[in-house]
This record gives C-alpha cells, sequence and structure tokens, in this order.
C-alpha cells in the first residue's frame, strides 16, 4: 500500500464513534432522568423538554470527535451514521434503566404519570366518559415494558432527526482530487 491510499484510510468508523458516544450519551441521560425522578420534575414538560439537549450535544461532540480522527473530514453519510448509531446506543441504555426503574424501584412513578394526564384532561374540559377512555388508552401503553419500547424507538427517531440535521451543518467532504 502507498502511502497516499493509507492517509486516506478512516482511523475510527461511524459505528466506533457512534457506539463510544451513546454510551456517554446514554449515561448523560440516565442521570438526567434519575435527577427528574428523584426531584418529581418528571412531570414538569418543560424541563423534560430540556432533555433533547443531550442527544444534541451527543452528537456534536461525537462529530467532532470524528472529524478530528479523520482529518477534519466527515462525510454527510458518515455523520447520519454516527448520528443513528449513537442514538440508538444511548436509547437502549435509557430504556434499560427507565425500566429498571419504573418495574423494580418505583413504580409510583407511572401512577403520578397517569393522574397528572387525568388532570391535563379535565384542565382541557373533557368530558368523563372522553377521560376514561383517554385513561384506558393509556393505561395500555404506561406500563414499564411499554415504555422501555417507546423510548427506544422515540431516542432512535429523535436521533435520525438531529442527525440529518447536525450532519448536514457539521460536514466537511474530502475533495475528491487531492
Amino acid at each position: 500500500m502507498n502511502e497516499q491510499a493509507i492517509m486516506q484510510e478512516p482511523t475510527v468508523t461511524p459505528a466506533s464513534v457512534g457506539i463510544r458516544y451513546g454510551i456517554m450519551t446514554g449515561f448523560a441521560s440516565i442521570i438526567f432522568s434519575l435527577v427528574l425522578y428523584l426531584t418529581g420534575l418528571h412531570l414538569n414538560k418543560g424541563v423534560t423538554y430540556l432533555g433533547t439537549i443531550i442527544p444534541i450535544v451527543g452528537i456534536i461532540l461525537a462529530y467532532r470527535y470524528y472529524k478530528k480522527e479523520n482529518g477534519g473530514f466527515m462525510s454527510y453519510g458518515q455523520g447520519l451514521g454516527t448520528g443513528t448509531i449513537l442514538a440508538t446506543v444511548s436509547g437502549v441504555l435509557s430504556g434499560i434503566f427507565t425500566y429498571i426503574y419504573l418495574k423494580f424501584i418505583d413504580s409510583n412513578i407511572i401512577e403520578q404519570i397517569r393522574n397528572a394526564s387525568i388532570e391535563e384532561m379535565e384542565n382541557k374540559g373533557m368530558s368523563d366518559e372522553q377521560i376514561e377512555q383517554a385513561t384506558s388508552m393509556t393505561e395500555k401503553f404506561t406500563t414499564p415494558e411499554m415504555m422501555f419500547l417507546f423510548g427506544i424507538v422515540a431516542a432512535v427517531i429523535l436521533g435520525f432527526i438531529l442527525s440529518l440535521i447536525i450532519a448536514a451543518i457539521m460536514k466537511r467532504s474530502r475533495p475528491e482530487f487531492e
């Protein structure tokens, strides 16, 4: 192999960076969730939406690392792959934590979420019959198992969308003729 071919080979892959930063992002999300559960802020939608900052920061840091390790270059596809893998790993870790926490540590949180949902529906002026219908549907989806599944799916979808945007901003393609 000649020297030029060696210089063009990436030193890290989208998968390796995605897994590495996915683990870090997952643990940051777990800590954030734990703080919300312990302080009772998990019912405050405004505060929970702040959790979206965690995957954004994770993706940006992963892209910066990837580019640093690859001579300052990252294609759009490499960024999209890295971010999606990161989101998947992070989502699985967060999902496992949520499942364990809600199933074995504090199952009252699910009841708190259901009660807050009922209160929100009452404030919107829904009838008792409508609230009962909605509550019966909500109960099916607010089990630790369903929250685990939906948490992973939501993390992957959010991570993919964020990766689409952030990769478009941060990409820097390698020149075709070096």
